[in-house]
């Protein structure tokens, strides 16, 4: 829980579609600026993984994740908890890869979409 909620503090200060990773109140990786989150969830993930960090990894989101796509690229990656805002009609999609992948997802009904 600690994580995930210095994760949500982190990403409210990141630029349009901000991905940032955490781990034990750190920030591992960020991701921004690109036209979607996969690319900037890709971006802060390879951080991550270029720190030699690749487990227990919480990741935060600025945004809604309306496709299951990046839930899964970050279960690649060691990815453990997900929080974002929710509030997209396929919310269901990344929550039914997350259950699946075995990845905690938290929703804060919360959007901070910083441009």
């Amino acid at each position: 829980m600690a994580d995930l909620n210095f994760g949500w503090k982190i990403v409210k200060h990141v630029k349009s579609n901000a991905i940032c990773v955490v781990r034990d109140n750190h920030t591992i990786g960020v991701g921004a600026g690109q036209t979607n989150r996969v690319g900037s969830a890709e971006i802060a993930l390879e951080e991550a993984k270029a720190a030699g960090f690749t487990e227990n990894l919480v990741l935060s989101s600025d945004g809604f994740l309306p496709f299951d796509d990046t839930v899964a690229l970050a279960a690649k990656y060691g990815v453990t908890a997900i929080v974002q805002p929710g509030g997209s009609i396929r919310d269901e999609d990344a929550i039914k890869k997350a259950d699946e992948l075995g990845i905690t997802m938290l929703f804060t009904g919360v959007r901070h979409f910083k441009h």
